[in-house]
């Protein structure tokens, strides 16, 4: 899972806010996560969902039900750093909590993002990069 961490762009000394963690989010990829960032100067930190402070990336653990996910993605980017990366996670297809890939490309682009890519990340989940459009030329 380290190397997983580290693929997904995660630094050392990064501050990263999670949000819509429960008891079925893996524990072994935020340990990773948790592991990769921790080694910077300060040490990388994992926020939960109230901290009012700017942070470095933002990773959301959502599933099929959770609510309005163009809400949560307006808000988690109202503390993200500029250039932060935001990591959507969701049930793998055919597991409880599943989201439709059309449905989370149409709440990234209502919320001005997009989706660029998705990878399996661990046994029941799948990480979707999601970055900020272009504004174009």
């Amino acid at each position: 899972m380290a190397e997983l961490a580290a693929r997904l762009g995660f630094k050392a000394g990064q501050l990263v806010q999670e949000f819509g963690w429960d008891t079925d989010a893996d524990e072994a990829l935020r340990d990773a996560i948790v592991d990769q960032i921790a080694g910077g100067d300060p040490p990388g930190e994992l926020a939960d969902e109230d901290y009012d402070g700017v942070a470095d990336a933002v990773l959301i653990w959502w599933r099929d039900g959770d609510g309005d996910l163009t809400d949560m993605l307006v808000d988690a980017l109202t503390a993200l750093d500029d250039g932060g990366a935001v990591w959507l996670l969701t049930p793998k297809a055919g597991r409880k909590g599943a989201v439709q890939q059309f449905d989370v490309e149409e709440a990234a682009t209502t919320a001005g993002l997009h989706a660029m890519n998705a990878v399996p990340v661990a046994d029941s989940w799948t990480a979707t990069r999601l970055g900020n459009r272009g504004r174009g030329r």
